[in-house]
């Protein structure tokens, strides 16, 4: 191994190049602390583009890098029929990996104490004052990079023990056509015209660009993924027989599974060593959405680094975990109807109070006023057997095919 050397000490060091690295080095950049982030050379494990999504009211939005952005959102029913919904002042949102990227590298370029370094990072250990990134660079040389504190987003090489391991896995296509196809002023959130695994759901999720061109994918939410050949059968099924998209090109791919768990992720690992995003809890058991969390997340930091705190916030209260912890077992077990299940919630609850809830921000009273219109049985049976379970690692798999693009959690977020 080449000889190492070590590097000037930062007061951050930002770890992985992702949503959460990405988030958090743009809060922190322009400020009065140093900042370096690492991320993975070009090739090998550098990811290929994402594609992020999340709502929010303007507020704190990242508009410089956006996509697109819809004011409405709609559900389909298994049987066909529409639910059709405003939560204004909140859109939901769409940025592409690329993009923010170049905006957070310009933010650091233009930050005094701001770099990005091309390098694998390796072992974190803990050194006096705080914490040592070991990084092998392209050319093979080693560093040794050490700051005052790691924030570290990437993903735990094995999902901590949980109650319930669900898998959020999907494919999709950005697809073009040649008439007039989709409406651009409407988000298909979810669309239950596909067939429907065993235990779990299948749905399907259209985001129009413009009136020709939209990202089309098929998601199910069960134990295991499924191989390329057969998201792509499901793929062409969905845009042939539910789109009707007699005939369209494809611009590019994503792939990707993101975790769906009742696991307790740890975020302090070290003295001055932190986990954030889907590896620090960010990514929500029940829906998959992680972005959201990840800005809150960041934004907390930022604030208690510049108040002299180092900190990560739980991203999700325990109310929501709970809840979120009843709803995976409920789909696991097979207790609830998946599509019905969040086609009675797009009907019976005020839109922005429902996207409020989705994302943990609701009051107590709320919460029941949403969990009323949930079937009370099975998920209160459910809530019942809950503390009676062991909390167990999940079984082994066959790893999923390599992503063709990348998927939307941290490291994709829907």
């Amino acid at each position: 191994m080449p000889p190492g050397r070590t590097a000037s000490l930062s007061d951050v060091v930002v770890v992985g190049g992702g949503a959460a690295g990405l988030s958090l080095a743009y809060e922190l950049a322009g400020g009065p602390l140093s900042v370096t982030v690492v991320e993975a050379p070009d090739g090998g494990p550098r990811p290929p583009e994402r594609t992020w999504c999340y709502w929010d009211d303007g507020s704190h939005s990242v508009e410089e890098a956006e996509s697109a952005s819809w004011s409405r959102l709609r559900v389909h029913g298994a049987d066909g029929a529409a639910v059709t919904v405003d939560p204004g002042p909140l859109r939901y949102r769409m940025l592409r990996s690329t993009p923010f990227e170049r905006l957070v590298h310009e933010r650091l370029a233009r930050s005094p104490g701001g770099r990005v370094l091309r390098a694998t990072a390796g072992e974190v250990r803990g050194v006096p004052g705080g914490a040592e990134v070991r990084c092998t660079e392209p050319d093979g040389r080693v560093l040794a990079l050490r700051a005052r504190h790691v924030f570290d987003s990437r993903p735990l090489p094995a999902l901590p023990p949980a109650r319930t391991h669900l898998l959020q896995h999907f494919r999709g296509r950005y697809v073009r056509t040649a008439g007039e196809r989709f409406d651009p002023a409407v988000a298909g959130l979810m669309d239950f015209r596909v067939p429907q695994p065993a235990r779990g759901l299948a749905f399907g999720y259209v985001l129009p660009l413009t009136t020709r061109q939209a990202l089309v994918e098929y998601t199910e939410f069960s134990r295991a993924p499924l191989s390329t050949a057969a998201y792509e059968a499901a793929l062409d099924r969905y845009c042939r027989e539910v789109l009707r998209l007699d005939a369209y090109s494809v611009d590019t791919v994503e792939q990707g599974v993101i975790p769906m768990t009742d696991a307790r992720f740890p975020r302090r690992v070290g003295p001055a060593h932190f986990r954030i995003g889907t590896a620090g809890g960010a990514t929500r058991p029940a829906t998959g959405y992680t972005f959201s969390a990840v800005r809150r997340q960041a934004r907390a930091i930022a604030a208690g680094l510049r108040e002299g705190r180092a900190l990560v916030p739980p991203p999700h209260g325990r109310r929501a975990r709970a809840m979120d912890a009843v709803l995976l077992r409920a789909l696991d077990a097979g207790r609830v109807d998946g599509p019905e299940f969040f086609v009675r919630l797009f009907r019976r609850t005020p839109p922005r109070r429902l996207l409020r809830f989705l994302d943990g921000a609701t009051a107590p009273w709320e919460d029941v006023a949403v969990g009323l219109g949930c079937p009370v049985g099975p998920m209160l049976r459910t809530a019942l057997e809950l503390p009676l379970l062991s909390r167990h690692s999940p079984l082994p798999a066959a790893p999923p095919p390599p992503p063709a693009a990348s998927p939307r959690g941290e490291e994709s977020d829907r």
